[in-house]
């Protein structure tokens, strides 16, 4: 595998644009109990540049969601009995797919029928950019790998996994025991199903099974609920800011650790959470993007 050392660049941005210019994406996720996750993401998106962001939700948490953030708008999915989306969601989103350049599933989400339904369906869209996180991967890893979300993929994805969610993906792809080197598991795994992986935790690993790019920045700081989160919203509005997926992951995962560098440089690791490394994205994109 090639390794990666230069970390992407966003192109400047010129003077004649509009928020479109910079991206829609949208994040889908949420249920009872979970609805911070898909606001993390949301607002995250938000600070690393995109320039329109909506939050798709079960219709009982929407209220709940919108009064976070004023800055993203929400989208209510019918819910089921356990205030996750229901299988109807996807003819909804099915609809808005073409209106957004990047999709987010998985956020708080939960691992019900409806959320399978619908993230199944989605992922048999031929080309569609889509980064699958959190309950999103848990629904895959019960999918049956080869005989089931493999068949059906089509879209363009980006997989980010920590170690206990690959794990899981690993036994529902592969027979033998997950390799203990994390480049060779991580490019394994992006080969075997045509994805791009970022395989979370100390020197985060993104890899699509030919080239490799291991992280430097980050602390165990930010090892605290939400991070994942923050890290799907940073790597989808990159995305849809002219970067490949392998390159948004890249930068995605660089800039979400230098955030949160910064972030325990003022609060210390121990008192370090998630909002603190959206506050301080602004800070590490001024670190790393020419103005």
């Amino acid at each position: 595998m090639r390794k990666i050392m230069e970390l992407p660049k966003l192109a400047k941005r010129p003077v004649d644009v509009h928020k479109g210019t910079f991206g829609k994406v949208l994040i889908v996720g949420g249920s009872v109990g979970f609805s911070g996750a898909p606001a993390l993401a949301g607002v995250a998106a938000l600070r690393s540049g995109a320039g329109l962001v909506r939050v798709a939700v079960p219709a009982c948490i929407q209220p709940v969601v919108a009064g976070i953030n004023p800055c993203y708008t929400t989208i209510d999915l019918r819910d089921d009995a356990n205030g996750q989306m229901a299988s109807e969601a996807a003819v909804v989103l099915m609809g808005m797919l073409s209106d957004n350049d990047v999709i987010a599933f998985g956020p708080g989400a939960g691992a019900g029928a409806g959320v399978r339904d619908t993230l199944l369906s989605i992922l048999a869209v031929e080309g569609l950019k889509l980064i699958i996180d959190a309950d999103g991967l848990n629904v895959l890893s019960q999918c049956g790998g080869q005989a089931g979300w493999l068949d059906k993929k089509k879209a363009d994805i980006v997989l980010t996994p920590h170690p206990g969610e690959m794990k899981r993906l690993w036994q529902s792809v592969f027979r033998e025991p997950v390799p203990e080197n994390r480049e060779k598991c991580a490019a394994e795994f992006a080969q075997k199903t045509c994805s791009i992986v970022v395989l979370k935790g100390a020197g985060t690993v993104v890899t699509d099974g030919e080239r490799v790019y291991v992280n430097t920045s980050g602390n165990p700081g930010m090892a605290t609920a939400g991070s994942g989160d923050v890290l799907t919203g940073v790597i989808t509005a990159l995305a849809g800011q002219d970067l490949s997926l392998f390159d948004a992951a890249v930068l995605g995962v660089y800039v979400h650790g230098l955030a949160g560098n910064i972030a325990a440089a003022i609060h210390g690791q121990i008192s370090l959470i998630a909002t603190d490394m959206i506050d301080n994205l602004s800070a590490a994109f001024g670190q790393v993007v020419e103005f």
